[in-house]
C-alpha cells in the first residue's frame, strides 16, 4: 500500500520515516508505523498508540 500512496501523492515514504504533524498553533513529531487503507498509521512521540493520518494533510516529512 506504500506504493499506492507514493504514486498517488508523489511521495517517497516508507515505514520508519519521521513526520511532523501541524495543528492549530502546535505541532508534534512521530514515526510512520504502517498503513491503513490509503492512510498512514503514525505513532506520535510520547503516545502509547498509533493513529491514522492522511498522507498530505498537515504532514511534513522529515
Amino acid at each position: 500500500m506504500f506504493d499506492y500512496i507514493n504514486e498517488t501523492y508523489g511521495l517517497n515514504i516508507k515505514k520508519g520515516d519521521r513526520v511532523r504533524y501541524t495543528f492549530g498553533n502546535g505541532s508534534k513529531e512521530g514515526t510512520i508505523v504502517g498503513v491503513h487503507s490509503a492512510s498512514l498509521k503514525i505513532k506520535m512521540d510520547g503516545d502509547d498508540y498509533a493513529d491514522i493520518y492522511h498522507p498530505t494533510w498537515e504532514l511534513e516529512y522529515l
